[in-house]
């Protein structure tokens, strides 16, 4: 056995697991804990690996055969079921790191905050948390996201730390997020359903408002309706206008109407103007999907120029695959539309040339009572990543893309359904 007698789980975290013939299995992403009242020392069952697919699963303690060397080496098979936390289990990286304890130090209690703990494998095989790495002072209200604290730390036994296993108020997320930092939006919004109202509040509470818009999106519409009643309402509005103009609409359609015009009136008049405007429409019409903010331009625009716009890092890939080409003005709604090009048509093109000249007038837009079912036969007839709206006068209003039109025809449970594995 070339394990090490202590291993601390901020080390653990993100080092990659492999099965015993040296194949990737994937990586460690938590450590899952139990607290029981006659046993000594929190015991550890196992850990919570990403397999390949972002998939999140669990692996006991008791398949791991070596924790050394940058790597984990597992026995055996491994259940590739998507990791579900149990009532009595504990996640260390999400819930314990960062949560306020008492030290009881032989010259005196004191106030800490946990930083690190460690976990060794006991004389009989199983192992257990061990020490507790800890800075004194506590971080309620004091910490903005990623910022590091002052203060002696210290490495304490586990039976000398009161309140490790309680959840307490003001817990700081931000340690959190920083292990979970290289995750896409859709992935951390997978770890954050996870984990219990309680703790999601903190989570967002330590993010910024344009990641928190970014998870909102990719949260189920329950999660999404929870963690905005738990923020003040000046930022709830913030985070609203972060978030795409479509998405923002269909979580504003599950708030009391009460609600959505109190956040509405904290919005900047041009946001709120247009998601008062989406509210109108059917949720299942081309009006009730579409996002008021396409690539739009005018018809003398430079080739050059739409692929530098398209090459923007906060468009989305089907938002990115068109350019809408209205006279002016060029924001919804705009002058009169004149046709699409494809994102393909502009690499084979000339730089210098205009977008006036390659315009695809083929697709007829569609209008904003268009029906869910007239909108995915466009878009597979056609092969179409997105479609344009107008409205009567033939001015651009929006756009539908691919990606919305799914979020529709999907089961309303989708998000949550998406990592489970179907077996044969």
């Amino acid at each position: 056995m070339s394990t090490p007698s202590r291993v601390f789980v901020g080390r653990l975290v993100s080092l990659s697991v492999f099965d015993p013939l040296g194949d990737p299995v994937g990586r460690v992403r938590d450590v899952v804990v139990t607290f029981g009242a006659s046993r000594r020392r929190p015991r550890i069952i196992g850990l919570v690996v990403e397999v390949p697919g972002r998939r999140r699963v669990f692996v006991p303690m008791t398949r791991v055969t070596s924790v050394d060397g940058g790597q984990v080496i597992t026995t055996g098979l491994v259940n590739m079921r998507r990791f579900e936390q149990r009532t009595n289990e504990v996640l260390v990286m999400a819930e314990i790191l960062e949560r306020p304890v008492t030290v009881n130090d032989p010259e005196g209690p004191y106030e800490a905050t946990v930083e690190d703990v460690a976990i060794e494998r006991e004389r009989s095989r199983d192992w257990a948390m061990s020490k507790v790495y800890v800075r004194r002072g506590s971080a309620r209200g004091t910490l903005g996201p990623f910022r590091r604290r002052r203060g002696a730390t210290a490495l304490v036994p586990v039976e000398d730390v009161t309140g490790i296993h309680q959840s307490t108020a003001g817990q700081s997320a931000a340690m959190l997020l920083e292990t979970y930092d290289d995750l896409k939006s859709a992935d951390l919004a997978d770890v954050i359903h996870d984990l219990s109202p309680k703790r999601r509040a903190e989570v967002a509470e330590a993010m910024a408002d344009d990641k928190l818009a970014d998870v909102l999106e990719e949260l189920p519409e329950d999660d999404q309706v929870e963690i905005l009643e738990t923020l003040p309402v000046e930022r709830a509005a913030d985070v609203l206008e972060a978030m795409e103009p479509d998405d923002a609409t269909d979580l504003l359609h599950n708030l009391t109407a009460e609600k959505q015009e109190e956040l509405l009136q904290l919005m900047e008049p041009d946001e709120a103007a247009d998601l008062r405007r989406l509210l109108t429409y059917d949720e299942e019409s081309a009006g009730g999907m579409m996002t008021t903010e396409p690539v739009i331009l005018g018809p003398e625009a430079s080739i050059a120029e739409a692929l530098a716009v398209v090459r923007r890092v906060e468009l989305s890939p089907a938002l990115a695959s068109t350019v809408y080409v209205c006279r002016t003005p060029h924001e919804t709604p705009t002058g009169k539309y004149l046709g699409m090009v494809h994102i393909q048509r502009l690499l084979r093109e000339p730089p210098h040339g205009a977008v006036g000249s390659i315009l695809d007038k083929e697709i007829e837009p569609l209008h904003a009572d268009a029906p869910l079912g007239k909108v995915t036969r466009m878009l597979a007839t056609y092969n179409l990543v997105g479609v344009p709206v107008v409205d009567g006068d033939g001015r651009l209003i929006g756009a539908v893309t691919v990606d919305d039109v799914l979020d529709h025809i999907l089961p309303d449970d989708w998000r949550e359904e998406r990592h489970e594995v179907t077996h044969g």
